[in-house]
Order: C-alpha cells, then sequence, then structure tokens
C-alpha cells in the first residue's frame, strides 16, 4: 500500500447556494483511501514507511493525544507494514484505568488492537517531546526506533503530501485544505501550478502558523490562511458545527470530521456566501479524512448532551 501512487476522486457538490453564486465546488476524497490510514495521514506515512525500511528499523515511535488520528494511522500503518509501533500517549492519568479508556475510546482501542504499544505520560513530560533529551530518555527505554513527530509533519510527509493533487485538477482556480500543523497545506502549495491559489482554514486559534509555512514550502507566494473558522480552537467544536456536519451529508452524502474538515468547509460556503470568489470559480476542496475520530467526539457531545454527528 505504501509504495503505490494512490489517485483519487473528485466528488462536485451541488448546494443552492453554489448555483445562486454561480460557483463550483468539488471534494478530493482522500477520505476513501483507507477507513484508519485515510487522506493526509497516508500522504504524511507514505514515504514515511518507506524510509524506516530503507534505514532497516523494526519500530515506528511517535506521539499523540488520546484521541489522536495521528496515533491510529500509525499503528495501522505499522501492523500493515510489518512494524512494531509505539505511542507516546499525552496523560498519564489514562494508564491508570486503561481498561476502561480501551473500552470508551475507539481511537485508543484500534490502536491497541492494531499492537502499538502504548505508553502514557504526563502532559510536563509530553510538552518535552521534542528535546534531545526526551528523546534520549525513550531510546534507553526502547531501543533503536525511527522516530516521527507529533501530527505526523516532516520533510518526508510534504513529499507525500505533495502528491494529492494530480493533472485533473489543472482546471480548478482555488485548492483548500485544513489545516492543522501546516505540513499538509505545505505540501500543497509545492505542488500548484501558477495559476492557481491555495487557502488554508487552520483548526487552530493564533497566527503562528504562517511562519511555519514559509519554513516548509518552496518560496511560492499564492496561498492564505482564513483565521476565522477555528471554532475556538483545536478539537472545539459546537452545535451550530454538529448541525452543518449533518445537514452536509444530508445534502452531498459526503461525512466531514468536525476537527478540521467541517471548519474548511464552513468556511469555504460563508465565503461563496460573502462573494469572496468570482463567478465561474472552480474550488477543489481536500478531505483530509479523520472520520474515525467522530466516535471519540460524539461520546464528548453525549457527555454534554448535546446534538450528535450521525456517521
Amino acid at each position: 500500500m505504501f509504495t503505490e501512487k494512490i489517485q483519487t476522486k473528485n466528488q462536485e457538490v451541488y448546494l443552492p447556494i453554489l448555483k445562486e453564486k454561480q460557483v463550483h465546488l468539488f471534494v478530493k476524497r482522500e477520505d476513501e483511501i483507507h477507513p484508519f490510514v485515510s487522506g493526509n495521514k497516508f500522504r504524511k506515512l507514505k514515504y514515511n514507511i518507506q524510509e524506516a525500511k530503507h534505514q532497516q528499523k523494526e519500530t515506528i515511535l511517535t506521539f499523540g493525544g488520546a484521541y489522536s488520528n495521528h496515533i491510529v494511522a500509525t499503528a495501522v500503518a505499522g501492523n500493515l507494514s510489518g512494524f512494531k509501533t509505539i505511542g507516546i500517549i499525552r496523560g498519564d492519568e489514562l494508564a491508570n484505568k486503561f481498561e476502561e479508556v480501551l473500552k470508551k475510546n475507539a481511537t485508543i482501542r484500534e490502536a491497541h488492537k492494531n499492537g502499538m504499544k502504548l505508553e502514557f505520560v504526563s502532559r510536563e513530560d509530553f510538552r518535552k517531546k521534542d528535546t534531545l533529551e526526551f528523546i534520549k530518555k525513550l531510546q534507553d527505554k526502547f531501543g533503536n526506533f525511527y522516530l516521527i513527530p507529533e501530527g505526523g509533519t516532516n520533510d518526508l510527509a510534504i513529499k507525500g503530501c505533495e502528491e494529492i493533487l494530480t493533472n485533473e485538477d489543472k482546471k480548478f482556480n482555488y485548492i483548500c485544505a485544513a489545516v492543522g500543523t501546516g505540513g499538509t497545506l505545505s505540501g500543497i502549495i509545492n505542488s500548484v501550478l501558477n495559476h492557481q491559489k491555495v487557502i488554508g482554514f487552520p483548526a487552530l486559534k493564533g497566527g503562528f502558523l504562517s511562519d511555519e509555512i514559509k519554513k516548509l514550502t518552496k518560496q511560492k507566494n499564492d496561498w492564505t490562511l482564513q483565521n476565522d473558522y477555528h471554532f475556538g480552537g483545536y478539537a472545539k467544536y459546537n452545535n451550530e458545527l454538529v448541525r452543518f456536519i449533518n445537514d452536509f451529508k444530508k445534502q452531498t452524502n459526503i461525512l466531514l470530521d468536525p476537527i478540521y474538515t467541517a471548519k474548511m468547509m464552513f468556511g469555504i460556503l460563508d465565503l461563496i456566501k460573502n462573494n469572496y470568489f468570482l463567478p465561474n470559480s472552480k474550488i477543489l476542496a481536500i478531505h483530509t479524512g479523520g472520520i474515525q475520530g467522530i466516535a471519540g467526539v460524539n461520546e464528548k457531545l453525549r457527555k454534554r448532551n448535546l446534538d450528535l454527528i450521525n456517521i
């Protein structure tokens, strides 16, 4: 799977606002690559898996929160590719109730099912994850491993994300993607053509991402970030966003995730309503997956007596 060049389909979306504003919107269905290693997770892991094999490593180690799509994708990808995997998970209190966590948390359960060794660390220690001292402690404990950073973004991840767009995507004027660490958007920026503009929709508050993306891209300037659609910050969502997800699924048969792609799509449609795009513009929105995380989100919504996302 990780040696293949995978091309995904573009699905046109038909909504009244698109007809009214004479704008064409398509969704690139990267979410259909694999149930767990989908979207940008597959793209980010592809060349890292190849490099781990090249280095003859037997183990892949990475970091993430208890509901991290990256954690479960790494566990499944490692299992499919013959690697042992280790996940360093934020929150040492989870270790004390591991059996309960396995029952309630679909992400941790799937990672565990795929053989990932889960190491729960304190939030204080987790903040040290990029330091040489902390990594040395992990090497002393777990031996020689191939390290993938939290979220999966590194040079090889960006190389993988540069393969999202294909020759068939030349017709689009705008390429839109959700932004977490900036790796996916950077790969897209590196691969767009001169007539195309890239729009990123950060899932996090704060304007720090621009500088990160500038470091990761090849001097291409035709991109922008829309910072008004984060719904309060990373992993924040409300009834309005949940209703939007359910309505969009009902109208298009495309399920969005509340952490990334729903915020992007909400933003795109809001910009269309406000005449951001000229008539006859062709927009391609990248569906970066993350659907498996909805079960965990619904668990939190249920506790708060809020509307659930219809899977």
